[in-house]
């Protein structure tokens, strides 16, 4: 060998990426049998209890710091049947929700996957505007002056107004971030698409983030299948905004539909749109992402968006097979995307943006495999039909470090659409990565200012006026 082609090899080993590691399963936790803390009593339209029903808190999971997660179920329980249920697509008066979770993640004894993972709920939070909603047949008998409740009724819209009015009832979130203080949430909906900023605390909309244009359905309805068939542009019925992330700063969402808009290909298209918003202005951008496979030859929806730093992005897309689906998994993969130097398409055309599958497909972002999450976890030994069909929810938790390693964090969770006798319980799938799994990537964690969990703020509140009471008799 030459010397030069000997120092070239030596220069380029000294300058190498260190061997990646497998990105691998570590813990798999399960929350079932407990009962919703929202401490409701009513029966919804369906005869299910509303006050203990706990179930789909899988459609968006979002990481609150430590060991604290926030999971956000979808509209509600809609597998039992109602008379009358068939006019708004089975759906009923469930309240929009957050649940605040704690995912213990502990070393296991040897044999078995290295962690345990122990969920808990803590607390239940119902979303609500203090200003009136527009309602359909049925108007929650929960609300009180100064709060009007979210649910998933099909039928609460404005008559006549499109689909992104922002008092509209009809809430079917999907997916959730914590806001770089830790004090609210941002939570994206299918319905309109949406993006609502709500506070942690209480569950008051705080603001509505309006999407471009292209995005709102014209004539909206309560049977998905007649508002499909009544637009010619906008999202897709049901297939709304799905997932959503938040750079690590907390200045911009990201998100994007489940499916492409109806004008790009509709359902089973390939040129799905993503749109970032400036959490300060509100201004925003859109990208274009290619749902397809070559392997597969199939495009597929897209679940969950999550931020590896400020301008690239895990994608989570998958199939809808697996439990719940009675069928073998196929598809549960995630993808890396970069956003920096993307076109930006609603800017193209004089401002006017571009549609259309074939005019849009050109500027995709690319996109690598990251993890394929159904070959990781036959690999533990989980059979193809006993992974979920809907996994749906994703964020990264804290760093941990295993003899001497640091490695990072990354939780899913599955929607079991409130059926666990079907779909399986609502479980959290942990996999730890570091540096050297992400390509010559550099991995930044959101940064979130430490606050009081709900469940404990009334308490230090108490705490406060009486220590107030306590100085007052002091000075006395």
């Amino acid at each position: 060998m030459s010397r030069p082609r000997l120092l070239a090899l030596l220069i380029g080993a000294a300058f190498a990426l260190p061997a990646a590691h497998a990105i691998d399963l570590i813990a798999v936790g399960s929350l079932a049998d407990v009962t919703d803390k929202s401490a409701l009593t009513a029966l919804l339209e369906n005869g299910v209890d509303t006050g203990n029903v706990l179930g789909g808190i899988g459609s968006g999971l979002a990481w609150a710091g430590g060991n604290t997660f926030i999971a956000l179920p979808d509209r509600g329980p809609n597998a039992t049947l109602w008379t009358g249920g068939a006019a708004v697509d089975q759906t009923t008066s469930y309240i929009a929700r957050l649940q605040t979770v704690q995912l213990t993640l502990l070393a296991a004894p040897t044999g078995g996957l290295p962690y345990t993972l122990t969920p808990t709920l803590n607390a239940t939070t119902l979303l609500y505007s203090p200003t009136a909603l527009t309602y359909g047949a049925a108007t929650p008998t929960h609300n009180t002056p100064g709060k009007f409740y979210f649910n998933g009724r099909s039928d609460n819209f404005l008559v006549g107004g499109n689909s992104v009015n922002a008092s509209n009832a009809r809430l079917d979130p999907e997916a959730l971030r914590v806001s770089a203080d830790g004090r609210s949430v941002f939570v994206s909906d299918e319905y309109g698409p949406y993006v609502y900023q709500f506070d942690r605390a209480s569950g008051a909309r705080l603001r509505s983030y309006a999407l471009p244009a292209a995005f709102a359905a014209s004539n909206v309805n309560a049977l998905a299948a007649t508002e499909i068939s009544g637009n010619s542009s906008g999202r897709v019925a049901n297939k709304g905004m799905e997932g959503l992330a938040i750079t690590p700063d907390g200045k911009t969402l990201v998100g994007f539909m489940q499916s492409p808009l109806i004008q790009d290909g509709g359902d089973g298209g390939r040129a799905n749109r993503i749109v970032t918003i400036d959490v300060a202005s509100g201004a925003s951008r859109q990208y274009v992402y290619d749902n397809f496979l070559t392997d597969t030859g199939k495009a597929y929806n897209s679940s969950e968006l999550l931020a590896l730093n400020s301008h690239e992005f895990l994608v989570l897309e998958r199939d809808g097979k697996g439990r719940g689906d009675g069928t073998p998994a196929v598809v549960k993969r995630i993808y890396k995307i970069d956003l920096a130097g993307a076109t930006d398409i609603g800017a193209l055309n004089g401002g006017a943006g571009i549609s259309g599958q074939a005019s849009l497909l050109p500027y995709a972002v690319t996109k690598t495999l990251f993890l394929d999450i159904k070959a990781n976890l036959v690999s533990h030994g989980i059979a193809d039909t006993a992974i979920p069909a809907k996994l749906e929810g994703m964020a990264f938790g804290e760093d941990i470090v295993d003899n001497g390693k640091t490695w990072h964090t990354l939780y899913i969770a599955n929607d079991n659409d409130f059926i666990p006798g079907t779909a399986g319980p609502n479980n959290f799938y942990v996999f730890r990565f570091d540096d050297s799994d992400l390509g010559g990537s550099v991995f930044q964690n959101q940064r979130i200012s430490a606050v009081p969990e709900p469940q404990t703020w009334a308490q230090m509140a108490a705490g406060l006026l009486l220590l107030a009471a306590t100085s007052l008799r002091r000075r006395r």
